[in-house]
């Protein structure tokens, strides 16, 4: 587990942050301690906690549904883009399966995806860059 922060964000160099986690259960509240931590100099307008949940959620997913062969990673990562806050989750699954779900009432668990599309004002998944899948969420005017 490692994480990495940008000390000088730019237009050209948004990123502010990144980390890596291995896919454990514990890596989820590691995950949500460290972007706390490390979001909190930039002081964003937007709810800190509602991009914790978010977080959440992905890593989770990504440790649920991400595989491969050989040993992998979670890597989040964290972007200025003018006054939006984007947050990415990459692992190393196919990005075919990133959906949203309709679920029964009884279901006990399945409702990540629906948070990320209920509390953020816009997500997407794809190919990562890294190879696997990325799935953002952004929050826009996180920055007035």
């Amino acid at each position: 587990m490692a994480y990495l922060l940008d000390r000088n964000p730019s237009p050209e160099s948004p990123r502010l942050g990144a980390m890596t986690l291995h896919p454990t259960p514990e890596s989820v509240p590691r995950a949500r301690r460290w972007f706390k931590k490390f979001i909190a100099p930039y002081s964003p307008a937007c709810s800190v906690d509602d991009c914790v949940l978010m977080i959440s959620e992905l890593v989770t997913n990504a440790i649920l549904y991400g595989r491969s062969d050989e040993p992998w990673l979670v890597r989040v990562e964290w972007f200025r883009d003018g006054a939006s806050l984007r947050v990415e989750v990459h692992n190393p699954g196919f990005p075919v399966n990133v959906r949203l779900r309709r679920l029964d009432a009884e279901e006990a668990h399945g409702r990540g995806l629906l948070l990320v599309d209920s509390i953020a004002d816009s997500w997407h998944s794809g190919p990562s860059a890294f190879g696997g899948t990325v799935v953002s969420f952004v929050m826009a005017d996180a920055w007035l």
